[in-house]
């Protein structure tokens, strides 16, 4: 059921998702590319799109209504002595990364269109940044499949193993809870007699 919806839904999910954020999706996708669900090559594809152009759209808000945004929402006051130093600092490194700094994402985009900046030179960067995020993000994805692949097989071998250990995990945290439990007890009982 799950296989039949990602086969069906999984590039217009990667679409919507990466729009805004997406990694956590972007991710999901490579593990279902790795599963042989999806290609991987249209995930990227798909997901270099949605980055683009979602954050295509950030910069062009900025670019329209800056002031206002900056005015009306507090992350993006709070964000922009941080772009404008990393900005300053970086230029086009931070423009080809913002979408890899923890939150400017879509802060970071806002804020350079508020800038002045040309917009075919973000146009240019962002579709740049957009391919290298969807390469890596879909990579990871695909490795964690490849890893998860390989942790499953590696279980098959040594599931008595694991078992074992679980149960003797589960008696020890049983056993400690008692032990500490009958602990309590005397004490509140010495606690009493005095």
């Amino acid at each position: 059921m799950i296989s039949a919806f990602v086969a069906s839904y999984g590039y217009t999910t990667v679409f919507l998702g990466t729009l805004l954020e997406g990694e956590t999706i972007l991710i999901a996708a490579g593990f279902a590319a790795h599963r042989g669900l999806l290609d991987w090559r249209l995930v990227f594809l798909v997901a270099m799109l949605g980055a683009t152009l979602g954050d295509q759209i950030a910069f062009l808000l900025g670019r329209w209504k800056g002031t206002a945004l900056i005015r009306r929402f507090p992350f993006l006051v709070q964000q922009k002595p941080r772009v404008d130093r990393l900005l300053q600092r970086y230029n086009v490194l931070f423009v080809l990364g913002v979408r890899f700094l923890y939150g400017l994402r879509i802060a970071g985009p806002v804020l350079l269109g508020s800038s002045g900046m040309a917009v075919w030179r973000f146009a240019l960067l962002n579709t740049l940044g957009a391919a290298l995020w969807a390469a890596l993000i879909t990579a990871a994805g695909y490795a964690f499949g490849e890893a998860i692949a390989s942790l499953l097989s590696d279980l098959k071998t040594v599931e008595e193993a694991l078992l074992l250990a679980i149960v003797v995990a589960g008696l020890a945290f049983w056993l400690w809870r008692r032990l500490r439990a009958q602990r309590k007890n005397r004490s509140e009982s010495d606690a009493a007699k005095r």
